[in-house]
Parts: structure tokens; C-alpha cells; sequence
């Protein structure tokens, strides 16, 4: 097993238990890998539902649920979880697959519509922000975006696990885009001078985060990125929000909505709070429609007792004027 040149730093105890996490990591996208993409997208389904769905984890997507849907009865939401498990598992399966997803050749797994706001943001000659979040499989987004010819780079958050994470990116890159930009100051360079270029930036904007901004989210408030706001105001990038529905099996529908225009007034931070809003109503209409395919299990929503950790953060709470603590020049973006 290769060491990744950033784990060399690592201590003995660490590196050797990344190995050993590694190892049966490898063991079983090993597994998986030797099965046609179908079948191993369905062992996949039958773990996630016959087994994840009995893991200690799925006590938190069960509180979000009830959360975000009072009026379900609880047999609707244990049919949510267990579809969501399904579709976890069979993300999973399908890593070791992903050179196998095509929305053109003999056998496209994947259709798309709205195309037609990709042709016009093209149009522009300014860069584009596609806008997404965990739903079905959500590295089906960038795959597309590669097939269809968008050049750019995929935003993400490194794996904790060094050999597990040097490997996903290499799946990432071996059918989708070539630039895979982990998130950081280093990071928010290479986006901005991708964006410049008129390149494409993939971005999941789902997931809590504590440096963020509040934004209403299912009715509660929810530490949101302020970075495709921050972006498009400052260098006027086109917000396509993007997203993914499982059809059947290892098929998808990869489906483009309009754009969210952003329009500079004389208050910056309530522009850049103002998009972040529309970006979770977006996200959160599409949920509502199909809630199984998005992932529910993470911690979106802030504990009794929970404070953001950050100046800025700590700034994002004031709501209305410029005390949501976002950097004009985007410097701080998260």
C-alpha cells in the first residue's frame, strides 16, 4: 500500500491504523469491483437496507426526518430511511464503477434535462458555479459535467483516512474532472482562477458548517457556505443549481434548474445572505419532492447548545446587515 506524500508526517499508531481501515476499505470496493456495475449496485442496496439501516446513525437521520416532516406518519418515514439506506449502500458499491457512468455511448446511465441552461450560462463567457448536494449519487454531477465537455474542478472535503482518500480522488479524476480542489485558503485561489477562466466549479452546498451563515433550512436555521454567493458576486459566476435522482439501479437523471441571479446592491453581506437563502430554498424544494434521495444523516441542523467556533462564524449569527461576517474580497470563504 502506497504511502499519500501528505500522510508522511503521520505517526506510527496513526499510519498504521489508516492501514488497517484501509485495508478492509480496500477489501470490499475490491469485492465490488469484480461485479458487474448492476450487481454491485444492488449488494450495495441489500447492505444499506438489510444492515446499515440498523446502524447507531440511523437514529440521526430519524430525528432530521420527523424535524423536517411533523406531518408524516412514522411507516412513511421508515420508508424514507430504509430508500435512503438502499441509495447509500449503492453509492458505496458503485466507487469502484464510476468510469462506468456515461450520459452518451452504447449505454448511458445517465439522462439529463435542462441542458439548456448549461447552453446559455456557456453563453455568458463567465465562469459557472453548479450547485448541488448529496442526492442519489452525487458524483454522478461531475461525471455528467465531464461528458457533456465542462472543463473545471470538483470541490471537496479530504477523507480523514489518507489511503482512502488519495484513492477517491482518483476515482473522481478517472471520469470527471481533472481538478480536484480540497477545501481551504489554497483551495479558494484555485476556484477563483478557474472561475476566471470561464471554467466550471462543482460544489456541494448541503452540509453544516460552522464558519457559515444562518439560512433558513426546513424551517429551522442552518449554518449554510457563503462561498457560491461570495463567488458570484465577486467575479460573476452563473449559479446553475444541479441535481441527481436515482431513476433505477445504477441509472440516473441528472436534472439543471434555472439560474439564481445575483445582483449586487449597496449591502453586501445581505446580498450574499439573500442568495445563500434562494440556494436552500432550491435545495430544499427538491428534497421535499423525493426526501428518500437525499442524505439524512448528517448533522445540517445546529444542538441545544451549539456554537459556531469562528469569528466569523460567531458574526454569521447577527442577521441583516453586514454582520453575517463574509469577506467582500472572499478571502474567508468556507
Amino acid at each position: 500500500m502506497t504511502i499519500p506524500a501528505h500522510s508522511a508526517q503521520l505517526s506510527v499508531y496513526w499510519r498504521l491504523r489508516y492501514r488497517a481501515e484501509a485495508s478492509l476499505f480496500f477489501a470490499f470496493m475490491t469485492a465490488f469491483r469484480l461485479l458487474p456495475v448492476d450487481a454491485a449496485s444492488a449488494l450495495g442496496g441489500l447492505i444499506g437496507r438489510h444492515l446499515l439501516v440498523h446502524t447507531p446513525i440511523d437514529q440521526r437521520a430519524r430525528r432530521n426526518l420527523e424535524a423536517a416532516f411533523p406531518d408524516k406518519s412514522p411507516q412513511e418515514l421508515a420508508g424514507i430511511r430504509k430508500e435512503m439506506w438502499d441509495n447509500l449502500g449503492r453509492t458505496i458499491a458503485e466507487y469502484p464503477h464510476l468510469d462506468a457512468f456515461r450520459m452518451h455511448g452504447d449505454d448511458p446511465r445517465i439522462i439529463v434535462e435542462g441542458l439548456e441552461h448549461v447552453r446559455s450560462a456557456q453563453g455568458t463567457g463567465k465562469g459557472i458555479i453548479f450547485l448541488s448536494g448529496h442526492f442519489a449519487n452525487w458524483e454522478i454531477l461531475p461525471i455528467t459535467a465531464a461528458d457533456y465537455g465542462l472543463e473545471g474542478g470538483s470541490v471537496y472535503r479530504p477523507v480523514n483516512n489518507p489511503y482512502v482518500d488519495a484513492w477517491t480522488v482518483a476515482q473522481r479524476t478517472s471520469n470527471g474532472p481533472k481538478h480536484v480542489i480540497s477545501k481551504g485558503p489554497r483551495g479558494t485561489r484555485r476556484i477563483f482562477s478557474l472561475l476566471r477562466q470561464a471554467k466550471a466549479i462543482f460544489m456541494l452546498v448541503d452540509q453544516k458548517t460552522n464558519e457559515g451563515i444562518p439560512a433558513q433550512f426546513f424551517g429551522r436555521m442552518a449554518m449554510t457556505t457563503p462561498a457560491p454567493a461570495v463567488l458570484a458576486l465577486k467575479v460573476g459566476a452563473i449559479l446553475l443549481p444541479t441535481t441527481n435522482e436515482r431513476l433505477k439501479g445504477a441509472r440516473f437523471k441528472v436534472t439543471v434548474h434555472p439560474p439564481i441571479v445575483a445582483v449586487a446592491g449597496d449591502d453586501h453581506g445581505r446580498d450574499v445572505l439573500n442568495l445563500t437563502q434562494q440556494i436552500n430554498d432550491v435545495i430544499e424544494a427538491v428534497i421535499r419532492r423525493r426526501p428518500s434521495q437525499w442524505l439524512w444523516i448528517h448533522r445540517r441542523w445546529p444542538k441545544d447548545g451549539d456554537r459556531p467556533r469562528s469569528r466569523r462564524g460567531k458574526a454569521a449569527q447577527v442577521l441583516g446587515g453586514n454582520g453575517v461576517g463574509v469577506d467582500k474580497d472572499g478571502s474567508s470563504l468556507t
